[in-house]
């Protein structure tokens, strides 16, 4: 949800209105006010913010900086101000800079003297740190839970098909027989990869930096596994340099992001693909598609191709961060205020992308009658016929040239593999029989490969009780 209402503070002298201002004798620049201000887009992390200074008002209870009274008029009044976000009825400051002074700001003039006690023990450095993470944590769950919806539809598509016809390619040519659920269970694998990286990734996130201050610690003790607790975290940063300049799970995040679009840009690949008149493997549901202004004729599948586009602003912000954090010395500068913009947009796009894939995918039909067509062009069981050959006792390289001069024959006299009669094959080799056929059936060649993991349909409906039971672990 966006509150964008951000408004420029009136032309009076404000210097005085910054928690930093003690130190200056006149006003920030005007340019440099708007230039420097962060608080367009990390509003978005009020409610992580608000959550985090309400753990650390408990925490400053607790050891008694704060009252009970004092606590509770902090934790009241950041419920209230959460609620004025939420309805639109906040006034965000540009000459407050960012979401975490804004919101300091509202609660001063709220409840006064205590709302200036709460920010005792810690800065912006590790106050900033703790709000990303988590939001990002936050968002790690959406994004598994729709990764998750899409993994169950790639099942449900790979059930109905898990006998289904297609060809198989490599460099685009038709290569051999596989079935469309062993398809769809290959992208499902790339996603269950996918999901291990983010699950993996979540580790390193949940890691809590509050109480680390500017970059020193504090002289305060302050009881950091208690708002660990509070909020969530698995576990306390070790060392309070380290936790307010690093990003690297940001970059991680988005080096995950970047192999997920890359996996989701080859689906959509194959889906436009297929979706076109020269394949015509699937048809896409109308509402995922799009017209053209010129062609009345068109169906364009810009779904697919958007998210393919996609892919190459997710990987500019794995770039963006890495480039951002390549030379900084220890600890915060100014610089890790630009983390915030492309490791939002990687989590916006990230969940846009597989929502509407988890939407789209199980409303994908595939063609049979074409798909059929299809794999028996090519020459798909070429390679079920130098099998064919091993299994009679020629060695595999002296099969794959028999093998060839089978094809080279089939081509010349415009025929496919199973249409060549025992005699012309017995001009190539005299180990094939009239037993060769069956193995040359497209049927009959994807039935064969009942290896663990190959594309027959019994493997594929194995395969899919394993992938179910995994979903549910």
């Amino acid at each position: 949800m966006s509150h964008n209402n951000t408004k420029n503070p009136p032309s009076a002298d404000n210097q005085q209105s910054k928690p930093w201002g003690g130190r200056f004798t006149e006003s920030t620049d005007a340019f440099v006010e708007e230039f420097t201000a962060s608080v367009a887009f990390d509003q978005r992390m009020y409610a992580q913010d608000i959550a985090g200074s309400q753990a650390h008002a408990r925490m400053l209870a607790k050891i008694g900086v704060l009252t009970s009274a004092e606590s509770k008029s902090i934790i009241d009044a950041l419920d209230e101000i959460k609620e004025e976000i939420e309805s639109a009825s906040f006034t965000w400051r540009v000459d407050l800079e960012d979401v975490h002074m804004n919101i300091e700001s509202r609660l001063v003039a709220k409840i006064g003297e205590a709302g200036k006690k709460l920010h005792t023990g810690r800065s912006r450095n590790d106050q900033v740190a703790t709000d990303i993470r988590l939001y990002l944590r936050d968002q790690i769950d959406l994004i598994d839970a729709e990764l998750l919806r899409m993994q169950k539809a790639l099942i449900a598509l790979a059930e109905k098909y898990a006998a289904t016809l297609m060809p198989g390619f490599t460099h685009l040519q038709v290569a051999q027989v596989i079935t469309v659920g062993h398809h769809m269970m290959a992208w499902f694998e790339m996603l269950s990869r996918d999901r291990s990286r983010l699950k993996d990734c979540k580790k390193r996130v949940n890691i809590m930096p509050l109480g680390s201050a500017a970059l020193a610690g504090t002289p305060f003790p302050l009881d950091r596994e208690y708002v660990a607790g509070l909020l969530g975290f698995d576990q306390i940063s070790n060392n309070s340099l380290d936790a307010v300049s690093d990003r690297d799970f940001a970059i991680e995040f988005c080096a995950f992001a970047s192999m997920l679009l890359m996996h989701l840009s080859r689906m959509s690949e194959e889906l436009v693909m297929w979706a076109s008149q020269q394949f015509e493997f699937i048809e896409l549901p109308d509402r995922f598609c799009t017209g053209s202004s010129i062609m009345p004729q068109k169906k364009n599948p810009d779904v697919p191709e958007l998210v393919r586009g996609k892919s190459g602003r997710v990987f500019g912000n794995l770039m963006s961060l890495l480039t951002l954090m390549k030379s900084q010395v220890l600890a915060y500068n100014k610089d890790n205020q630009e983390d915030k913009e492309p490791l939002f947009d990687t989590i916006d796009t990230v969940l846009g992308s597989v929502r509407v894939y988890a939407d789209m995918l199980p409303n994908i039909v595939f063609n049979e009658d074409n798909l059929a067509l299809a794999v028996n062009k090519g020459y798909a069981t070429a390679t079920d016929l130098a099998d064919y050959l091993v299994a009679k006792g020629v060695a595999f390289r002296d099969a794959h040239e028999i093998v060839g001069r089978a094809v080279r024959l089939a081509i010349d006299e415009g025929k496919q593999l199973p249409e060549l009669t025992p005699d012309q094959f017995r001009t190539i080799s005299s180990h094939i029989d009239q037993d060769v056929y069956p193995m040359l059936q497209t049927r009959g060649s994807a039935e064969s490969k009942q290896v663990f993991g190959g594309t027959s349909p019994d493997q594929v409906r194995h395969q899919l009780v394993l992938a179910r039971n995994r979903l549910d672990h």
